[in-house]
């Protein structure tokens, strides 16, 4: 239990961080920009194997986390500019 609390915590974080990387305007509250740094832990995780920086078994740190949340945001911002 207490581990899914600190991945929560990380997640707020590493999405925190992203958003004020990455300027404009963005969705959601808190909870979007958990489940951000959560989602780019992910993405961070496999490109990071992509790579061949990660092992199996073994998940992305803070940074790739981040940089994984960028990616994400800018993604969104990209499909929001060309929906719109």
């Amino acid at each position: 239990m207490l581990h899914l609390i600190w991945t929560c915590i990380i997640g707020l974080i590493a999405g925190a961080v992203a958003k004020l990387l990455l300027p404009g305007k963005d969705p959601g509250g808190w909870i979007v920009t958990m489940v951000l740094g959560i989602a780019g832990s992910f993405l961070g995780t496999w490109l990071g194997r992509m790579v061949g920086h990660y092992q199996e078994g073994q998940a992305a740190g803070f940074l790739m986390s981040v940089v994984g949340a960028v990616i994400l945001l800018g993604a969104y911002h990209l499909f929001k500019r060309f929906a719109s």
